[in-house]
This record gives structure tokens, C-alpha cells and sequence, in this order.
């Protein structure tokens, strides 16, 4: 029996079970990315759905940018709690970004501005098709500004390209 290995597009598909809403516990895998956004113990927060992610990556328009922390205050918001795992939502921005990059290959366009979502504090993602150094190149071609800091790329006062999508 073989294994055909899911496309990034079939792993783009909605979760069944997703959105789920747990009660955070310090044994989770995204337990400190959403303490330092404020949750406690016990605090409600949401495993979201892959659309939900890509939902809010469309919206980004040319000259701004969004990101991780921000879609995942947008979506805690939306469920009306305290957070959003942050390692499910990273997953699906990346798993967008190549499923993205596979439907150009075969000639679909997901309309999925992937290269507007930065990591955490402006940093370029290493997991994008093509690495840091493809998303420097997609950003740059948009006009921003990017800065090496240490092995890292940074898009240069990122804060003032946020948007409010």
C-alpha cells in the first residue's frame, strides 16, 4: 500500500473539529507565545481553522502588512476570547503561503498576498517558499525596506505598515 503525500493545497483544506475553543494550560506547545499575549491559565483560547488565517491574510492590502501577533488578537477577538494558538496559526500562514505558490505552478491563483504576513516583531518567515531570502525579494519589490539583524531579516518600522483589516 502507498502513500500519496497531501498537497499543500489539500493541507490548506478546513479542519474538521476547527475552530476549537480549550481552556489554556501550561502543558500546551503554544502555552508561552500566548502568556506573553496576555492569557493565564484557564483563560479561554481558540485552535483556529486554516480559512479563518487566510480570511484575514486576503485583506492585506498593497503598502501595508500584518503580522502573526495581529491575526491573532483579530481572531481572539472574533471568538470572543483570550487568545489564539499562535503554533496552529504559524502553521497555516505557512502552509498559505506554499499552497499558494503551488497553485501558481499549475496555473490558480489563491489571491493569497502570503509575503504581507511577517512573523513576530517584523521578521521575515524562513518557512516561506524560498526561504527569508525569497520573501526579502517579494517585500522589496513592494517598496519596503528591509534590514539584516544578526542571521534575521526584518522589514525596517514595520509598525507603520500595519494595517487594520
Amino acid at each position: 500500500m502507498s502513500y500519496k503525500r497531501k498537497s499543500w493545497q489539500e493541507k490548506l483544506a478546513d479542519k474538521k473539529g476547527l475552530p476549537k475553543i480549550l481552556k489554556l494550560e501550561e502543558k500546551f506547545p503554544c502555552y508561552n507565545a500566548v502568556h506573553k499575549m496576555g492569557a493565564e491559565v484557564g483563560d479561554e483560547i481558540v485552535l483556529v481553522n486554516p480559512s479563518e488565517i487566510v480570511e484575514v491574510m486576503k485583506k492585506v492590502p498593497k503598502g501595508k502588512l500584518i503580522t502573526i501577533l495581529e491575526i491573532c488578537m483579530k481572531i481572539a477577538k472574533k471568538h470572543r476570547v483570550k487568545a489564539c494558538c499562535s503554533l496552529t496559526t504559524g502553521i497555516f500562514i505557512m502552509t498559505a503561503a506554499n499552497a499558494t505558490e503551488e497553485a501558481a505552478k499549475e496555473g490558480k491563483n489563491l489571491n493569497i498576498p502570503y509575503w504581507r504576513t511577517l512573523k513576530a516583531y517584523g521578521f521575515l518567515n524562513e518557512k516561506y517558499p524560498g526561504g527569508a531570502e525569497a520573501h526579502k525579494k517579494l517585500l522589496e519589490k513592494e517598496g519596503f525596506k528591509i534590514i539584516q539583524k544578526g542571521r534575521k531579516f526584518v522589514v525596517d518600522d514595520y509598525e507603520k505598515y500595519l494595517t487594520d483589516v
